[in-house]
């Protein structure tokens, strides 16, 4: 849909906006002010089970407040903290350190606290309503103003001095009504289609891994003759499949490198691969060296070509088979698996990181916060085992299969971000007054 102009425009002062409508303004962030911008507490507060939501910049994600899984403190130090941030409906939150720049207004009268790394922006609404200035903070324009702002040690920060020198574009009031309205319309048509492709992701993914968990424990004949495995989670196997611990199809199952290297990493050298590089089937990221000498010294470590690299927290139990490229690598206090040669490591990759195999890690592992697990747990991991031919038929037809839900996954993944651009692009044409949409409101429900 193409939208009109205003009918007249002059020139922008600022070089961010090269027009601006004729009876609009440019003006800066702190003459639009209630008070002075605030942010949190720059101590660490002590948390506790049951009390007031306490909010960092984690608690802004898409553009809105969320709540669930944040920390709380006692109604006291809520108190004390609100002294100085005390956010209330209509306020806005803005991320100033790490993630700087998120945005989101407060649309909701429960009582919390936020932390330092958020500031409070609280506007007269004599100038400008909320809703237009969260619109405003959010276009492409702002964030370019606050990347420009923002000073970077070991992260990006935006001081409290810096906030109030965005620049923003302010039309009369009655028109921010029109574009607040027209926005919330057509942004809730674009959220609409954006969660249609990641409900799809969702189901693409859950049916991806019920072909995985079905072929590495049922096999791929419907036919076969099936037995009771003994096991509760594997259920009844192929009755010509044998059923045993990992460790018995396997020569080795070690912990990798345990120490701190920080000493011995250099420009180049040996691959050491960390927990971040491993994902289901893939070694991926940045890829860290150590010194040569410090990885020979470590030789039982030493990682070939089809072992397998298994998370053992956090993510425990996703694993990745190495390839040739990474051949005498190392990893740090990951699991390392060295199969038998009669043993496919492609059918063994899809079968650790099938949901029943990592529902199974879930069980037997410790750990609150996330789920640990050792060689122990990993070499008892009891398996339905097929014959090596039949291992290498299901893993390439596993190959096969889930390289299309992948490529659909990527489909829908681009069609998200094309949707966000497109979100992006709109709001921020119609808070500049690139478009006019006073009218439009009701014209595009």
């Amino acid at each position: 849909m193409s939208f009109p102009k205003y009918p007249a425009y002059r020139k922008a002062d600022h070089e961010w906006l090269r027009e601006i409508p004729s009876d609009w303004h440019e003006v800066r962030l702190k003459n639009l002010l209630a008070k002075k911008i605030t942010d949190g507490p720059h101590t660490t507060p002590e948390f506790v089970e049951e009390g007031v939501p306490f909010l960092s910049v984690d608690g802004i994600q898409e553009g809105e407040l969320v709540f669930s899984g944040c920390r709380y403190i006692s109604h006291t130090a809520h108190e004390e903290y609100s002294k100085k941030a005390k956010p209330q409906k209509d306020d806005i939150l803005m991320g100033k350190a790490a993630s700087t720049g998120k945005i989101a207004r407060i649309k909701t009268d429960l009582e919390f606290s936020i932390w330092s790394p958020l500031a409070l922006i609280r506007v007269s609404s004599d100038h400008i309503t909320p809703a237009f200035c969260e619109y405003c903070l959010k276009s492409i324009e702002s964030q370019h103003q606050i990347e420009l702002l923002c000073t970077s040690n070991t992260q990006k920060n935006i001081s409290m001095d810096d906030i109030p020198k965005i620049k923003l574009a302010l039309p009369p009031l009655s028109d921010q009504h029109d574009i607040v309205c027209f926005l919330d319309r057509e942004t809730k048509k674009i959220d609409a289609l954006i969660a249609e492709q990641q409900r799809l992701i969702e189901l693409l993914q859950e049916k991806r891994q019920a072909v995985i968990s079905h072929a590495v424990t049922k096999g791929l004949n419907s036919d076969a003759p099936m037995k009771d495995s003994g096991v509760e989670w594997l259920g009844q196997v192929p009755a010509h499949w044998s059923v045993k611990p990992l460790k018995r199809c396997a020569s080795r199952v070690v912990v990798g490198i345990a120490e701190a290297a920080t000493h011995a990493y250099c420009d180049e050298g040996i691959p050491i691969l960390r927990s971040t590089n491993i994902r289901a089937g893939k070694i991926q990221g940045e890829i860290l060296y150590v010194d040569p000498e410090y990885a020979s010294e470590r030789e039982s470590k030493k990682i070939r070509a089809g072992d397998l690299v298994t998370v053992r927290t956090g993510n425990a139990g996703v694993t990745a088979l190495v390839p040739e490229s990474f051949d005498g690598c190392q990893c740090f206090t990951m699991l390392i698996t060295t199969l038998l040669p009669s043993q496919d490591g492609n059918f063994y990759t899809y079968l650790l990181n099938s949901t029943s195999v990592q529902d199974y890690f879930r069980l037997e592992g410790w750990g609150t916060a996330q789920v640990n697990i050792s060689v122990p747990i990993l070499q008892e991991l009891t398996v339905a085992q097929p014959p090596f031919d039949e291992q290498k038929e299901i893993a390439e037809f596993l190959r096969m299969r889930t390289s299309k839900y992948e490529l659909l996954t990527e489909e829908s993944l681009s069609v998200i971000s094309l949707l966000q651009e497109r979100r992006s692009a709109l709001i921020s044409a119609a808070v500049t007054g690139q478009i006019d949409v006073r009218g439009l409101a009701e014209a595009v429900a």
